[in-house]
């Protein structure tokens, strides 16, 4: 825990990216009580001024001499960063919440949903891991049924949208998007083929086992949050042509039987969980409608007819915001005395 203070100094490592500017507007839209802001990237953006609290504050460049005075650093400027400046801003007396996979899967870094596993905040050693995107909104779903009626197995598929990437992702869907509807050839940088109008089933490098490492980490970030090794979980991430929020579609086999009403109530009772679920009105979690939405929306609820206990339900979240942003936000919040 931090020392008891009425306001912190706080870091944004990453400030003029996507999430680190969600960053910046969630700590002033929760009041986090902030002394000073040290926004922090690299030497591209440097200079720019980003306004929090009714006050422009000037973006500097990340070095090893940024951290001095800081109490929290909140990072989202990739792994390679982080394992390199992380431990400067410990050193300094700050507290890492990072956003990248840097730290994950080190056995002494807590992997942290304050939904599911705030407990495990205690074991930080200065540095605390915010979970990838589609992780976390897999297991704000997972974790009250698992407590309701212990999960076996997952099968899941993501829907991931092109801000996940960053910024040059949504500047190439878009610039396709334009360039196809009037008729001019197309430039692909960004994703290996056309993501306009088209999905690819590739997210993160191909691993030795034929998965992605975006698939693989769902698997090993599952087993560390849930601390329960028994949940088997298959994944495919697919990336789609939307700008923003990422959409799953899931199959779940518990160990005891679950309706689909009893899993509605369990979830509707989830701090974070929206149960938006009604088809006989079209009513169902849409990427569209849930972005900058902090609730994880869950619908589509209904039993698997294939298996015993089994269930199958669709889950859309803001990526940007509770699949990045707002979670660490989150995890500072639990670091206040």
């Amino acid at each position: 825990m931090l020392k008891k203070k009425s306001k912190y100094v706080v870091a944004v490592v990453g400030a003029t990216g996507a999430v680190g500017r969600e960053m910046v507007s969630i700590l002033e839209e929760r009041k986090f009580p902030v002394s000073e802001l040290a926004l922090l990237a690299s030497e591209r953006t440097e200079g720019e001024r980003i306004e929090f609290n009714n006050k422009n504050w000037t973006v500097k460049k990340l070095g090893k001499d940024s951290f001095k005075d800081v109490d929290i650093a909140l990072f989202s400027a990739g792994s390679e960063r982080s394992l390199k400046f992380a431990p400067v801003a410990v050193a300094a007396g700050a507290v890492v919440i990072d956003n990248s996979s840097a730290f994950r899967m080190d056995p002494k870094v807590p992997l942290v949903i304050p939904e599911v596993n705030a407990h495990a905040i205690v074991k930080h050693g200065g540095i605390i891991a915010n979970p990838n995107c589609s992780t976390i909104a897999l297991l704000m779903v997972l974790k009250p049924i698992h407590d309701a009626v212990k999960v076996k197995r997952v099968v899941v598929t993501t829907f991931q949208s092109v801000s996940g990437t960053g910024k040059e992702a949504i500047d190439e869907l878009a610039s396709q998007t334009v360039a196809l509807l009037n008729f001019k050839d197309i430039e692909t940088k960004v994703f290996p083929y056309q993501i306009a109008f088209n999905c690819i089933p590739h997210i993160d490098r191909f691993l030795e086992n034929g998965y992605t490492g975006e698939e693989m980490k769902m698997v090993h970030e599952t087993s560390k949050i849930m601390e329960d090794g028994s949940i088997g979980l298959t994944a495919t991430a697919v990336r789609v042509p939307v700008f923003r929020c990422h959409a799953e579609s899931v199959n779940i086999e518990t160990e005891r039987k679950i309706s689909a009403n009893e899993a509605r109530a369990v979830l509707s009772k989830m701090p974070g969980v929206m149960v938006y679920d009604d088809p006989s009105r079209s009513i169902y979690p849409l990427q569209l409608d849930v972005t900058g939405k902090d609730e994880t929306y869950v619908g589509r609820v209904r039993e698997d007819e294939t298996i015993k206990n089994g269930l199958n339900l669709w889950i859309v979240t803001d990526n940007i915001r509770k699949g990045a942003a707002l979670n660490a936000v989150q995890i500072a919040e639990l670091l206040l005395p």
